[in-house]
């Protein structure tokens, strides 16, 4: 599923660009991450956790970072898999920061594979829903971060199956009025 958010900071690109070269830093960013080891060379160890409703999947894996100073942009590649429930998981997020005179044009475009017990989680729709919330939320922890608000909150940063889980179902409501009006 391909995903992409779009947001602006108002910050210079420099100073976004720097917090993205800070890779602790962005990783605790993203809901349920945590890096658990440097392997150098912009490789990093990891466990992304979920949960919703009854579902829990902890996917560990591997993550490598790669960065593009002249066009202000880089990529990150990841896989994972949950050894308790048999699921892989792969993620390719790209990134991209344009220069808007004092603030920056912060783009995210994430492709996420899922398979095994996951992939088959509820409807089709409901994964792809909550992929795009985990990506949303994210962004809105970097701008937090970059807005100087001490960074993603705890709550923020975890993955909350209540909160979550409304929002995914308001999602699916809606497309489906959508649909059939």
């Amino acid at each position: 599923m391909q995903i992409k958010q779009s947001v602006t900071v108002n910050r210079p690109r420099e100073e976004v660009w720097a917090l993205f070269q800070d890779i602790p830093t962005i990783a605790g960013c993203m809901p349920g991450a945590e890096l658990t080891r440097d392997n150098g060379n912009g490789s990093y160890a990891g466990v992304v956790s979920i949960k919703l409703g009854p579902f829990k999947a902890a996917f560990e894996g591997e993550v490598q970072h790669e960065s593009d100073a002249e066009n202000f942009s880089g990529k990150a590649e990841g896989r994972g898999v949950d050894k308790k429930g048999g699921s892989r998981s792969r993620m390719t997020m790209a990134y991209a920061l344009a220069d808007k005179g004092d603030a920056t044009e912060l783009t995210v475009n994430a492709d996420i594979q899922l398979s095994g017990p996951v992939a088959q989680f509820g409807r089709p729709g409901i994964v792809t829903e909550t992929a795009k919330l985990l990506i949303q939320q994210f962004v809105a922890n970097v701008e937090a971060e970059l807005n100087g608000n001490g960074g993603a909150s705890e709550a923020a940063k975890e993955l909350s199956a209540l909160k979550l889980g409304s929002k995914v179902v308001g999602a699916s409501v809606k497309r489906w009025l959508g649909k059939e009006g």
